[in-house]
């Protein structure tokens, strides 16, 4: 099992930058695949960003080129650098790990379903 805790979150202007970090404890996070995931009020939660137990990312559309995933082994943690922010951004970001680790290292995964642990989430505003 693994217990993960975002930071980072706050309030920046359009086109402005974050990065918010997930620390897990309990096993490694090289063990677990690890998505990024955001929910604005009223609406369902999104998938951001994911990172595969081999190390390959994945992104949602609306966020390529702006956004980028990264795990490091060594601090047991995973970040999500956001640049070039927009107002309908606004959301609470959470992260989440994947516990069955059947399939591919290589395999990344999009959907709130494939994931067994999240965060508590942090809250990201966007200020126009």
């Amino acid at each position: 099992q693994v217990q993960l805790v975002e930071s980072g979150g706050g309030l920046v202007q359009t086109g402005g930058s974050l990065r918010l970090s997930c620390a897990a404890s309990g096993r490694t996070v090289s063990s677990y695949a690890m998505g990024w995931f955001r929910q604005a009020p009223g609406e369902e939660r999104e998938f951001v960003a994911a990172i595969s137990r081999s190390g390959s990312t994945y992104y949602a559309d609306s966020v390529q080129g702006r956004f980028n995933a990264s795990r490091d082994n060594a601090k047991n943690t995973v970040y999500l650098q956001m640049n070039r922010l927009k107002p309908e951004e606004t959301a609470v970001y959470y992260c989440a790990a994947r516990g069955r680790t059947y399939g591919s290292i290589s395999y990344v995964y999009t959907s709130s379903n494939d994931y067994d642990y999240w965060g508590q989430g942090t809250q990201v505003t966007v200020s126009s």
